[in-house]
């Protein structure tokens, strides 16, 4: 803690979970074919405080409804074709309260769903989310394995480790750093995994091993992209909690140029006496 700056009152776990659900989140179901826009700020908040997006997926244009071939599927899994239309149905319902930020409705949506037709990976990975979102870890961890097992899907790893992290799974959130990594996905994908595995250093207590992790993003690209300014506001918050508000501030203003209505920057530097 840097001894010129009042000490700070202990972050609440509680309270920072809930800041999550501050800023854009675009998950996709069944490799992108359906979309789930969800209000949060992923793993880049989570980064701050020991347990606490949420990795975010892809950021492609929220769709609704459910893709064809996941019905085809769904209806497939059914016992006849008018329970497979109504279960179609309602995985659309489940995701629309998702994406209108309806937890609870989404929860007794999907629910059933996963019972009645458990073959189906996108069922498991929508009543995953909702877990996730709902701050139901273990469930989540659940949902998401098995949509994992039937059908794997890169883009919501980081959505797993994140959940693995606030369980405090640690080995588990490096297997899914090392496999991210190794596959070399979209720079999104990666900043979620590589925000994820700096925020599982942090919770140790290692900090300059998280910043170490966040160091491939502290370059300039021509063209900001949500996920940089993600991964800078995790750097700057490193760097607060290390003692270190000059390079905190550095990061908080560079996103500020970019975008001054991010997340809490605008506090985050009025704290730092800028």
């Amino acid at each position: 803690m840097d001894a010129r700056r009042t000490p700070r009152a202990p972050r609440d776990p509680d309270l920072e979970r809930q800041r999550i659900d501050e800023r854009s989140l675009e998950v996709w179901v069944d490799e992108g074919s359906t979309a789930i826009r969800q209000e949060a700020t992923g793993a880049a908040q989570r980064a701050r405080t020991a347990g606490a997006p949420t990795a975010r997926t892809p950021s492609r244009r929220a769709r609704g409804g459910v893709d064809p071939s996941t019905a085809a599927e769904i209806r497939s899994a059914s016992p006849d074709t008018q329970h497979g239309t109504r279960a179609v149905e309602r995985l659309a319902a489940a995701a629309e309260a998702l994406e209108r930020d309806r937890i609870d409705e989404a929860r007794r949506l999907v629910g059933p769903l996963t019972r009645q037709i458990p073959s189906v990976a996108a069922v498991h990975r929508i009543a995953g989310l909702v877990a996730y979102r709902g701050g139901r870890w273990r469930q989540a961890v659940i949902e998401l394995e098995a949509a994992e097992a039937i059908a794997p899907s890169l883009e919501h790893l980081p959505v797993l480790a994140d959940a693995y992290r606030a369980l405090r799974r640690w080995s588990d959130v490096e297997r899914i750093w090392t496999a991210v990594r190794a596959a070399s996905p979209s720079h999104e994908i990666m900043a979620e995994a590589r925000i994820v595995a700096a925020g599982a250093l942090a919770d140790r207590g290692d900090l300059a091993g998280a910043v170490r992790t966040l160091a491939p993003a502290a370059s300039s690209p021509k063209r900001i992209r949500d996920h940089h300014l993600r991964q800078w506001y995790v750097l700057g918050d490193l760097h607060d909690r290390s003692g270190d508000p000059i390079e905190a501030t550095r990061w908080f203003e560079r996103i500020a140029a970019h975008d001054p209505e991010f997340v809490d920057v605008r506090q985050r530097l009025h704290a730092l006496g800028r």
